[in-house]
């Protein structure tokens, strides 16, 4: 294992990969809050029903 560490720079490395891994994470929640189910700062969103119009005069006969 220490052989690699005479290739790489440990500094370098530890560095990109935990940028990598903080953009990999901060991608999968932003996934995440886009998903009806897994939305927790919103909660999930119900479907909109549209209203159907009641009336309470009969229908005009032609």
């Amino acid at each position: 294992m220490w052989r690699i560490w005479t290739l790489f720079d440990p500094r370098r490395t530890l560095i990109a990969l935990f940028t990598f891994l903080f953009a990999l994470a901060i991608l999968i929640h932003f996934i995440l809050l886009s998903t009806d189910r897994f939305n927790w700062l919103d909660g999930p969103h119900k479907a909109k029903v549209a209203a159907s119009q009641t009336s309470s005069m009969p229908a005009a006969k032609p």
